[in-house]
């Protein structure tokens, strides 16, 4: 008699123990974006806002954006806050690289200055927001990157697709940032595995 209630008692903590364990497990934010008076879905920023007692820290491994074919490629851009972005300049002709501020603020402007075909200059994004890049030797080139306080963001594909791989556990508030339409907040719940998020971005 005692050895069953043992044996029930050792797979009640067993069986607990897996529970535990599926619900501490990192999950995926997966959705769509459906726009209202946008041309496209794509290249729309989705990202978990920061949250309040976690610091993370900037990855060693820089991210590159490159000017190719007179365009900055990727178009838009994530980071995560204090990642150096390398840019490259893959086109036979000099380009520029500035912006005129981020998020509005022209005080953080900066002029990374012009360079020729297969170089590249570096620049480390301390400050969250939005910095529109800009080239004053082609002005009709233009691209963003878009700096975040976590490392869960994603930027839409041209369906209007995004995936959010390996978040913790937990509550949090998604957000969107694009080039013409209304930022978005949507509150969302990680609880291991997929969860599956609609999005509307309006003009």
């Amino acid at each position: 008699m005692k050895a069953n209630a043992m044996l029930k008692a050792i797979t009640i903590v067993i069986l607990a123990g897996f529970v535990f364990a599926g619900q501490s497990r990192a999950g995926d934010i997966k959705g769509s974006v459906t726009v209202q008076g946008l041309r496209s879905a794509e290249n729309i920023a989705i990202y978990i806002d920061t949250i309040p007692g976690k610091h993370f820290d900037a990855p060693a491994q820089h991210v590159v954006v490159d000017q190719r074919h007179m365009a900055f490629a990727p178009h838009v851009v994530v980071v995560l806050q204090g990642t150096t972005v390398d840019f490259l300049n893959s086109d036979p002709v000099g380009h520029n690289v500035y912006w005129p501020s981020i998020s509005g603020n022209k005080k953080l402007a900066h002029n990374l200055g012009t360079w020729p075909k297969g170089e590249r200059k570096s620049f480390q994004f301390n400050d969250p927001g939005v910095a529109p890049l800009l080239c004053n030797v082609h002005p009709e080139m233009s691209g963003y990157v878009v700096v975040v306080g976590t490392p869960y963001f994603a930027v839409t594909d041209k369906d209007g697709a995004f995936e959010i791989k390996d978040v913790p556990p937990g509550t949090y508030t998604l957000k969107t940032w694009s080039e013409d339409g209304k930022p978005t907040t949507q509150s969302v719940t990680v609880a291991g595995g997929t969860l599956t998020v609609p999005l509307t971005v309006k003009k």
